[in-house]
């Protein structure tokens, strides 16, 4: 029984997948060519959410920073969900909804990228974020399911979104990091030319 409900998860999560490839492929490079605009133009990419979501910031910052699969130079990106002191301080001093956005408004310049992460669509200190992105000039990445919540009619036409078309949070999580996977994988190959990824 156990074995048959672990199967059922990896069968979820590879039909959401493939459904997901065609609907998604087009708002993921978008998002590529949004991020490569940014980092080549000597900008960086603030990455903000909550939870799970706050691990998927840190994850893609850490590939950005360091490196995918393969090797290139530095790229500019900071996880917003990272320094306790400033998360703690402002969530103290102000209210948690403020945790980012006093983050983008301090960090973010105009063409800098906010990479907004909340799979419900409705995350408020993420909501807060991409306002204060938009008061700085910023672009918007926003990784969203469920129909996109209250972030999906905040978005401005020069920001893209990528809305898994999902309810669960774990599958929508799921396809959230193959999503950012791509991005990465799309500025590499923008940047040092196309070549098959390591076996």
């Amino acid at each position: 029984m156990l074995e048959q409900r672990i199967q059922q998860h990896f069968i979820d999560s590879a039909d959401l997948k493939y459904q997901s490839a065609q609907a998604l492929s087009k708002p993921i490079a978008a998002a590529v060519q949004a991020v490569l605009a940014c980092v080549t133009s000597g900008g960086k990419v603030l990455a903000c959410g909550n939870g799970g979501s706050a691990a998927d910031a840190q994850h893609f910052s850490a590939e950005f920073v360091g490196r995918f699969e393969r090797e290139r130079p530095e790229l500019g990106a900071i996880a917003l969900t990272t320094d306790s002191s400033i998360l703690t301080a402002i969530a103290n001093d102000y209210d948690y909804q403020q945790v980012f956005a006093r983050q983008v408004r301090a960090l973010g310049q105009p063409g800098d990228v906010l990479l907004a992460l909340s799979t419900s669509g409705n995350s408020a200190n993420v909501i807060t974020a991409i306002e204060a992105a938009h008061e700085r000039e910023m672009s918007v990445v926003a990784l969203t399911g469920r129909g996109g919540g209250r972030i999906g009619t905040l978005l401005h036409e020069t920001d893209v979104h990528i809305c898994v078309p999902h309810e669960r949070t774990a599958r929508i999580q799921e396809v959230h990091i193959l999503a950012l996977h791509c991005i990465c994988d799309g500025v590499d190959s923008q940047l040092l030319g196309e070549q098959e990824p390591p076996a």
